[in-house]
């Protein structure tokens, strides 16, 4: 299992040294929310924080961009040095031709799901992703309770994955996730969880080290 803190619920004042926390803390990767003010009611960073992480850390970043029509985004995106962005299927009608751009460019690529789309909406495209990511609450707000409906469609990723070879995905889960909310999440089948209010609100490496769930 892989954890991957989110930055959205670091210290903006201080994020290089929670930065620095979390990597020392055994952290698998780190998790960056750009948000655009449409399509979820929140801004956040400018793709300038990938860059500026990736001076103070050596973890790879992975990039969720919750932005309406990313598509002529996307090389700058790269540039910046993500190394996974996840893009929603809701954000626009060419989620096919964005995840090619993605990874021509030398990125992994990944696609998101929020509570509302179901699984089916993404089938054309599984064969072709590095990663699917399960909100497992509504984006643009960290703090936000767990859905636990949402392990359905981390159940159906997981069988589809092991149904067909051609699936090499990886599922990653992001909302609400703590000490709890992580096993039923790993039980059904998912391999990264994004957890940010969790990790920052004690001692950042207890609380990762009890993600770390058998």
């Amino acid at each position: 299992m892989k954890i991957a803190p989110s930055i959205l619920s670091a210290d903006l004042m201080n994020m290089q040294r929670d930065v620095e926390n979390i990597t020392k803390a055994g952290a698998d990767l780190i998790h960056v929310d750009i948000m655009d003010g449409h399509f979820v009611p929140n801004i956040t960073f400018g793709f300038g924080i990938i860059s500026a992480l990736k001076k103070v850390t050596d973890l790879k970043l992975d990039v969720h961009l919750m932005i309406d029509h990313p598509d002529s985004l996307i090389e700058d995106v790269v540039k910046q040095g993500a190394d996974m962005i996840l893009i929603h299927q809701e954000a626009t009608p060419h989620i096919y031709g964005v995840i090619q751009t993605i990874q021509k460019l030398g990125s992994k690529a990944g696609v998101v799901i929020n509570p509302g789309t179901s699984v089916e909406t993404i089938k054309p495209i599984l064969s072709l992703v590095d990663q699917v990511l399960v909100m497992t609450v509504n984006p643009g707000f960290g703090g936000q309770e767990f859905l636990p409906e949402m392990t359905e469609k981390i159940k159906e990723l997981d069988q589809l994955r092991k149904e067909n070879s051609e699936y090499t995905f990886e599922i990653e889960v992001d909302g609400g996730v703590n000490q709890s909310t992580i096993k039923l999440c790993k039980d059904a089948g998912a391999d990264i969880f994004v957890a940010g209010s969790y990790v920052f609100a004690g001692d950042v490496s207890q609380r990762i080290e009890s993600l770390r769930v058998d």
